[in-house]
């Protein structure tokens, strides 16, 4: 046999090596117990793949994404085989990998029980249990629709393969490789080589079944074949699978932590918002207390606003349809935005962006540019029509208030605007005790025809933002595609207490909308000029922060936000006046105090005032009245007796000043 040149780029003997023709990518990691596939040539095989002269080949650890995904991909298709053992009338739809786990769609004349979900897994056990080897084989079209004449759905997608742009939706981890002249089958077999189940998938997949060493089915659930609502309605099973045992016990730790942490059942046992039905899905209503949460963000932030150097606006919640014909928006956001109204002849629309208004008061005289950087910012009320099984809480609603504000620049201060809105995004959100970031450069796609403007605004624009998130330190992560069709953007993730992402800030950058509104300047040498508009959302929605926040902190505001900073707690009836005169020092301090008055003995009172997340809580008897003093006791149960009741309220006040957590 002859020898071939291959390039190993990460295995204990890196660089290039002579093998010999036929060897398999498995052969050059065989060392290595964490090597599930293999990338060659950037492309992801399974570690039986044959290699060629030239190849550059990279193992693919089963902890790294990729590895995971390929992980989660098999396991869906041993939960697809478990199925058909014990159900076997049900017919394959999709099984893709997904964020922390995997999903595939079943045909079933019934849904799916808690108890079918058992059988399913134990008898997935047994599948991993045997090794049985994932064995792929490539198809012609007719092999294909004669080997799964008895799934109807794979048939549907075979007959897409190269066909409707929805294909690449439709199929996602199902097995068509979408545009290409190969479909390919992957064979379990046994270990004496004989079937025990097949699928239609692209792969790649681990080499056996025997290396899936965790996971667990979550749900059931009802899903429409290729999400689409006019078509026949599925069970879909979810599951999770992970690369050792102590990963997925981590990851089920994180899915009790996130519900313990639901900022829907906080924000009811806080008392702090509510989604009526009357009012419609994804309309939330702040009770007091939430009142007092969103009040501080707002005149925090407002503050903080004013400081940066913008001008507070405000702008109507309604406007004309041609507005949204001059901003560019309604081609593309038409069917996130409620439906026109008809009024005096006109169709008018609820606002889903500040941005078009905010042109028009650039517009509303000549401006110079001396004026330059102008900032304009509100607390802006918009409306987006969010499909209904989409909405959730408050992280996705219909009526929001955005921190919206938009910079009026030239083209030579873009840079340092934009580098300074970076600045003051980060340091706001430090301020609400959000510190670990990484920034998303979001681009256009240039296949797609949503995006508008020049080759060149869009390269120097993407330039502009690249140089500043790269010159931020931050990791910067490519999302290619995701821009606005009017300009590139930068988006701030943030991780939270339980290590979550969220998408918080943005910045982007428009040359279209000046464009479209004429926007001009007078500049130095006389001439008309057209500024660059910048974009910025600090919170994106008030709502939104509001419903991370509360998950974040698991409704254990710092003192600063907490509704309730001070709950003054008598030991007996007769101690209730004393407290009450020091609720009333500290509420001259700007501190929000309550004393509880109630019947009940008190350490139901310690008890309530825990579970309502109180940040303090000052406690009087006969002998704190005598001396002039208080029990401090913090949220976390610390307590100190004989504190003075000068020295509780300057240490309350230090906290509620500083923003410390507590």
């Amino acid at each position: 046999m002859s020898d071939i040149n291959v390039t190993v780029l990460n295995a204990a003997e890196s660089g290039e090596r002579a093998v010999t023709t036929g060897t398999k990518a498995w052969e050059l990691f065989a060392d290595d117990p964490q090597v599930i596939a293999a990338r060659v040539g950037g492309e992801l095989r399974d570690l039986a793949h044959e290699l060629a002269d030239g190849d550059e080949v990279e193992g693919v650890a089963i902890d790294s994404p990729d590895g995971r995904d390929i992980l989660r991909h098999s396991t869906a298709h041993v939960m697809a085989q478990a199925v058909q053992e014990l159900f076997p009338e049900a017919k394959l739809g999709i099984g893709p990998p997904i964020t922390d786990g995997f999903y595939y769609d079943f045909d079933v004349p019934t849904p799916f029980v808690p108890e079918d979900l058992e059988k399913i897994e134990s008898r997935m056990r047994k599948i991993v249990k045997e090794g049985q080897k994932f064995s792929r084989r490539p198809v012609s079209d007719g092999d294909a629709i004669r080997e799964l004449a008895e799934e109807p759905y794979k048939l549907e997608l075979i007959g897409l393969k190269g066909g409707s742009s929805d294909v690449a939706d439709a199929a996602e981890g199902a097995g068509v490789e979408v545009g290409g002249a190969e479909l390919t089958i992957y064979d379990n077999l046994k270990r004496d080589g004989s079937l025990a189940w097949r699928d239609l998938c692209r792969g790649p997949h681990l080499p056996t079944t025997k290396r899936i060493p965790a996971f667990k089915l979550m749900r059931s659930a009802a899903a429409y074949w290729r999400g689409d609502e006019r078509n026949k309605q599925l069970q879909r099973v979810y599951g999770t699978a992970w690369e050792s045992k102590e990963a997925l016990e981590a990851h089920l730790h994180r899915i009790e932590e996130a519900e313990r942490r639901d900022h829907r059942k906080l924000g009811r046992d806080l008392d702090l918002y509510s989604f009526p039905d009357e009012l419609g899905s994804g309309l939330p209503v702040f009770h007091p207390k939430g009142g007092v949460v969103k009040r501080e963000m707002e005149d925090y932030v407002r503050r903080r606003h004013i400081e940066e150097g913008f001008s507070y606006v405000g702008t109507p919640h309604i406007s004309k349809e041609g507005l949204f014909h001059l901003s560019g928006h309604l081609p593309y956001y038409a069917d996130g935005m409620f439906p026109p109204m008809e009024m005096e002849g006109s169709s008018y629309y609820l606002k889903a962006m500040n941005c078009p208004m905010h042109n028009l008061i650039f517009r509303s005289r000549g401006r110079s540019y001396r004026e330059l950087p102008l900032r304009l910012f509100e607390f802006g009320s918009v409306y987006r029509f969010e499909k209904s099984g989409v909405v959730h809480g408050l992280t996705r609603v219909r009526g929001m208030t955005q921190d919206d504000s938009h910079s009026y620049v030239t083209a030579e201060q873009a840079p340092g605007e934009i580098k300074h809105l970076l600045d003051f995004v980060l340091s706001l959100l430090k301020d609400f005790g959000l510190d670990d970031f990484y920034l998303e450069l979001s681009t256009r796609d240039d296949t797609s025809d949503k995006f508008v403007g020049s080759d060149e605004d869009w390269a120097e624009a993407t330039a502009v933002l690249e140089k500043v998130a790269t010159d931020s330190g931050l990791e910067l992560v490519p999302d290619p595609g995701g821009a606005a069709y009017y300009g590139p953007k930068i988006s701030v993730q943030t991780r939270d207490a339980i290590g979550r992402t969220w998408q918080m800030s943005t910045i982007q950058y428009d040359f279209n909308q000046p464009k479209g509104f004429d926007l001009e300047y007078q500049a130095a040498d006389g001439t008309r000029q057209q500024p660059v508009m910048i974009h910025s959302a600090k919170f994106g929605s008030i709502e939104r922060f509001i419903g991370v926040l509360v998950e974040h902190y698991a409704g254990a505001f710092p003192p600063w936000l907490a509704p309730v900073q001070v709950q003054a707690i008598p030991i007996a009836e007769r101690h209730n006046d004393y407290l009450y005169d020091v609720a009333a020092r500290l509420a001259k301090q700007g501190i929000r105090v309550e004393v509880d008055e109630s019947d009940d003995r008190m350490q139901k009172k310690i008890r309530n005032a825990q579970l309502q997340k109180v940040p303090f809580m000052l406690i009087a008897g006969d002998n704190d009245v005598e001396a002039g003093a208080v029990s401090f006791r913090y949220r976390d149960g610390h307590q100190e007796n004989g504190v003075s009741v000068e020295d509780a309220i300057a240490r309350v006040v230090e906290a509620v000043q500083s923003r410390v957590q507590v």
